[in-house]
């Protein structure tokens, strides 16, 4: 098939990779426009124009699709299917319209579950039993449009968002594959208006953690936010993000120092397992308790 690809992080590369490993027609990659990062603030490519560029595909990346030239130009590439995940921009409809076989999704969640911005970090923050991956129709409006093909994989009690995240990549490399393959013959299933939920864009002050919150509560906030953007709290006058902990059956005074860094919450407690001080590397507890004082209770 001749095939648009837009998406612009490290989530949609193994899709891109699969659709050229699968024989499909790449004929164009559209992305985020380059942003400033690093320590010098110089622009730098998302890993989608970087991985496209090496691939020798042809890449655009406007800052939006509304322009009748920039849809003029979408529409001259004649493409057979657009294929879209996690690229950033609201597709217009004479965009959603364009492909033969139009606009497909990979979504990370089982919708009508977490529609929106963030379902992994969500589905694990509300301890969720299981996600995966949906290859949606899109249409206009939020996640909306009918599902073609899911897949559930359950979530682990040791999960992170990033963890998490590179499973349900490579379930959605593989499932658009099965999609473009059958794609004459699937039957679209509208979403059931039962069990809607939105999963909203993290906002970082959601990231302090609370002791006074149940350990399991707290342990999947701590998970959910690993890697970013970290759940933290303050140990002396430094910030201190926690990556990964488990729950552990001791009990005390909410935020309470425990044994090294198991600290208790408001119904029973967590081991900290992987942590990061600010201006170093993410390390095992272990090696962060070298040199830092732990007071006897956290805040």
């Amino acid at each position: 098939m001749r095939v648009i690809f837009m998406g612009t992080p490290d989530f949609s590369v193994p899709v891109l990779d699969a659709l050229m490993a699968a024989g499909h027609e790449v004929v164009c990659v559209y992305c985020q426009p380059p942003r400033p990062a690093g320590r010098g603030k110089k622009d730098r490519p998302s890993p989608v124009q970087a991985r496209a560029e090496a691939l020798g595909l042809p890449v655009r990346h406007p800052v939006s699709l509304k322009g009748a030239q920039e849809q003029a130009d979408f529409v001259g590439l004649k493409a057979d299917v657009a294929v879209v995940v996690a690229y950033g921009l609201i597709l217009p409809q004479t965009i959603l319209d364009a492909p033969r076989y139009g606009c497909l999704n990979i979504h990370a969640s089982l919708l009508p579950r977490w529609r929106g911005a963030a379902p992994i970090h969500r589905a694990i923050m509300a301890g969720d039993a299981q996600t995966g991956v949906c290859i949606m129709q899109m249409e206009a409006g939020l996640d909306v449009g009918p599902v073609l093909l899911r897949k559930a994989i359950d979530i682990r009690s040791d999960d992170t968002t990033g963890s998490l995240h590179d499973r349900l990549s490579g379930l959605g490399a593989g499932l658009i594959i099965e999609a473009l393959a059958q794609l004459d013959s699937l039957s679209p299933e509208p979403q059931s208006e039962q069990g809607v939920t939105y999963a909203e864009k993290i906002d970082k002050a959601e990231a302090r953690v609370d002791w006074c919150q149940p350990a399991a509560q707290v342990d999947r906030l701590i998970r959910g936010l690993s890697p970013f953007p970290g759940a933290w709290a303050m140990i002396g006058d430094e910030r201190i993000k926690f990556l990964q902990s488990e729950v552990v059956d001791l009990n005390g005074a909410p935020g309470e120092v425990l044994d090294g860094l198991v600290i208790a919450c408001g119904d029973g407690a967590i081991r900290i397992t992987r942590a990061q001080r600010q201006g170093k590397r993410a390390m095992q507890t272990d090696e962060l308790l070298r040199g830092l004082d732990l007071p006897d209770r956290l805040s």
